[in-house]
């Protein structure tokens, strides 16, 4: 896999403006980006911006700066994006698939702490993962949450299987767990190097990063199968990674570059390409 620069769909800024969340659509049509002052910044697949919209804090009585945006995630058919706060709280919202639609709430599920990941992986279900370590699953329809299980340590990152049988949760003492949809059971695979606060579910493995800045590759039995150490060279912690659709590619993005990873026959070739 190629990389190759597009645009830049939101700017520098003079001033500390970290983009806390954001994620892709299915469909590959939308980016949805989680600005400064809580507002969702809509773009297309050129990295034109197309749309906004504001969210809002748990309950009319506190302000917008009661709250930040920690998690965002699309609906399978891309027309509904859930977010996820730290004030306790996730808005799914029905954003339409063409541009400038009337932004609606359709559900708002309370939960027990900050949500601190999200994954949608089927059209009535959301898979929500909390700071207390709680991981629990949003029924759209009855506009209700189930507990899936709970841990010790906060959850700090969720992965999907292409396949759609399975997520992966990380913790924020490293640990990683797999859930299984059909057996409706959990067991924890490893404990990663350091907390992950990247990672990704490839179809050939798990991918976890973090800020001792190694890439390690598990097999769904928790067996290393492959360490990519960046630690000697110019590189800072792995904040982020994410799996192509067909699995086979990944990216790892870190303060300035990403490294592109493909799978090959039995190996995984490392592509690096420095970003500005």
């Amino acid at each position: 896999m190629k990389l190759k620069y597009l645009s830049t769909p939101l700017p520098p800024q003079e001033r500390m403006m970290p983009v806390r969340a954001m994620t892709a659509s299915p469909n590959m049509n939308k980016l949805a980006a989680v600005v400064e002052d809580r507002t969702i910044v809509l773009f297309d697949d050129k990295g034109a911006q197309r749309d906004r919209f504001s969210t809002k804090p748990i309950d009319g009585k506190y302000s917008k700066r009661s709250y930040i945006v920690l998690s965002l995630a699309f609906s399978p058919d891309s027309a509904s994006l859930a977010v996820g706060q730290s004030d306790n709280v996730v808005f799914v919202y029905k954003i339409g698939a063409d541009w400038n639609e009337k932004k609606v709430i359709t559900n708002k599920l309370v939960q027990t702490g900050a949500v601190t990941a999200l994954a949608w992986p089927f059209d009535d279900k959301v898979l929500i993962g909390l700071i207390d370590g709680k991981m629990r699953v949003g029924l759209l329809k009855q506009n209700k949450c189930a507990s899936l299980y709970k841990t010790e340590m906060g959850v700090i990152g969720l992965a999907t299987s292409s396949k759609r049988t399975s997520f992966v949760s990380s913790h924020m003492d490293g640990s990683i767990i797999l859930y299984n949809f059909a057996s409706k059971t959990q067991e924890k695979l490893c404990t990663h190097s350091c907390a992950a606060y990247s990672i990704a579910f490839t179809a050939h493995a798990i991918v976890a990063g973090g800020a001792d800045r190694r890439i390690m590759c598990y097999s769904e039995n928790g067996i290393v199968q492959q360490t990519f150490d960046f630690s000697s060279v110019d590189e800072r912690e792995f904040s982020s990674l994410i799996a192509d659709p067909t699995g086979q590619n990944f990216v790892a993005g870190s303060f300035d570059r990403d490294e592109s990873l493909k799978y090959e026959t039995n190996s995984v070739e490392i592509r690096e390409e420095k970003t500005r």
